[in-house]
């Protein structure tokens, strides 16, 4: 029940409601506001929120008109247009880092040039990929695999056994092999993968989530053989970088742009998305009212991405120097659980 009580005959102030509701106090005078969530009444509830989802984009498309003839203003004064407000996110508002890349940093080029990956990406040497399991494998590993050879090129899949990790480092060594991948799997899920750079290192340790093979991705599309164009994004930091160089060194160098294949890392707060497409182009008629002076329906072409798969997330858990060595071993960095202090401080 709404009511309306004045308050006093000397003051003249009104106080209106209509529910309850905590007053909000606004230039000051005194007015209830009332929230959708105070009203029990459902279609009552839905009418108010409705009422202020419409008030609130009239505002919005009002500061955009505003905006626009604002700029609209100063380009026809010969000034310079007023500054586009950036929104606030996570990425942009991150923690200072003293190790993010800069583009004059010399020691930075210098680490490059000696690290174990510049003979792979120098083209001295080719890329070749061996990929096994853990001893236990799972339901979903064999397909797993299956994909990650069709995604990677020049790789080969080796059955694991009960051989020791260690006699396999060696193994592929003498073949000639320049990255060893073990995909480890968890209550018949694979959950995380152990890339070991061959002969001197480094391994790296990651945890796998939220894997999505082919077969379960709609209107997927299925890969050629032809050498993927390789995508890295937002690898910032000195650890980025050198994550971003060693997955680099998993792919051939010279991608065959015939093939329209896509494989992308994109980092996001420390996430490591893969995603693999191929681009293609759609010859699409152009409707009726479009039709040129002779009365022919034109064509036009339009390019999609088509998702290929497999899916899956990627989070750095250790980076350690040399061959996988889990007593005697020295780790470049270790992720601990006392680091995550703050959700804007990012280490790749």
């Amino acid at each position: 029940m709404g009511f309306k009580r004045k308050k006093g005959d000397g003051d003249g102030e009104e106080m209106e409601s209509e529910g309850r509701g905590k007053p909000s106090f606004n230039g000051g005078e005194k007015r209830h506001v009332i929230l959708p969530s105070m009203i029990k009444n459902k279609d009552k509830r839905s009418k108010v929120y409705a009422k202020q989802k419409h008030e609130k984009k009239l505002e919005k498309q009002k500061k955009i008109r505003e905006r626009d003839a604002a700029e609209k203003r100063a380009l026809e004064l010969g000034e310079e247009p007023p500054q586009k407000m950036i929104p606030k996110t996570i990425e942009n508002t991150r923690e200072a880092d003293e190790t993010v890349c800069r583009p004059d940093d010399e020691e930075l080029f210098a680490d490059i040039d000696a690290d174990e990956f510049n003979p792979v990406l120098r083209r001295e040497v080719t890329p070749k990929i061996l990929i096994t399991t853990c001893r236990f494998n799972s339901t979903r590993g064999p397909a797993f695999i299956s994909e990650l050879l069709s995604v990677i090129p020049n790789s080969h899949y080796q059955k694991r056994g009960t051989y020791d990790l260690k006699k396999i480092v060696e193994y592929a060594k003498k073949k000639d092999f320049t990255s060893l991948i073990v995909v480890h799997t968890n209550r018949r899920e694979p959950d995380a993968l152990l890339i070991i750079g061959l002969p001197n290192g480094p391994t790296a340790h990651f945890k796998l989530s939220n894997l999505v093979l082919r077969k379960d991705i709609k209107n997927h599309g299925n890969p050629t053989s032809h050498e993927p164009e390789l995508v890295l994004n937002n690898f910032t930091t000195r650890l980025g970088n050198r994550v971003g160089r060693f997955i680099q060194s998993l792919f051939p160098p010279d991608p065959n742009f015939h093939g329209r294949r896509v494989v992308t890392f994109h980092n996001q707060r420390d996430f490591i998305f893969f995603r693999h497409h191929r681009y293609i182009f759609e010859t699409k008629e152009i409707k009726q009212s479009d039709k040129g002076k002779d009365g022919a329906a034109q064509e036009r072409v339009k390019p999609r991405l088509q998702e290929c798969g497999p899916r899956f997330t990627l989070k750095l858990v250790t980076l350690q120097h040399g061959t996988f060595d889990t007593k005697g071993g020295e780790f470049e960095w270790v992720h601990k659980p006392e680091m995550d202090t703050s959700r804007r401080r990012f280490f790749l």
